[in-house]
């Protein structure tokens, strides 16, 4: 791997620690793959999302698209996503002074009016064929 952050969605080694801590072991046959060949696989994934581009046009710095679909997915199985996320937030909260989880929710009645009047007016077009 580069020495230097080669894109701007490239994990920082700070970041890359944190990160680290949370991938899962890998279980069964196979090969073990390396922290770096992990941190790869993890910037290439960072990449996709960040600027949206298709698996297989992945620049040729990364692995193979293949090989970074397929972690991706295994992530998914995990929900290593939403556990990032929880925890990023509760660490953003909690540095700002707050309780780790919310207690209040608000939601805009106004989607849900509109959510409604959407529903109704595409069962009354289907009814009408």
């Amino acid at each position: 791997m580069n020495e230097g952050r080669a894109y701007p969605s490239d994990l920082t080694n700070e970041q890359w620690l944190h990160i680290r801590l949370l991938l899962p072991k890998m279980s069964g046959k196979g090969r073990r793959r390396s922290a770096e060949r992990e941190r790869e696989l993890f910037n290439a994934i960072l990449y996709v999302l960040h600027t949206g581009c298709q698996w297989r046009a992945l620049p040729h710095d990364f692995p193979a698209w293949e090989s970074v679909y397929g972690y991706f997915n295994s992530l998914c199985e995990v929900a290593l996503w939403e556990d990032i996320n929880r925890i990023l937030r509760q660490g953003v909260r909690q540095a700002a002074g707050r309780e780790a989880e919310p207690s209040v929710v608000i939601v805009d009645s106004q989607s849900v009016k509109t959510a409604e009047k959407k529903a109704i007016v595409a069962a009354l077009m289907a009814a009408s064929e």
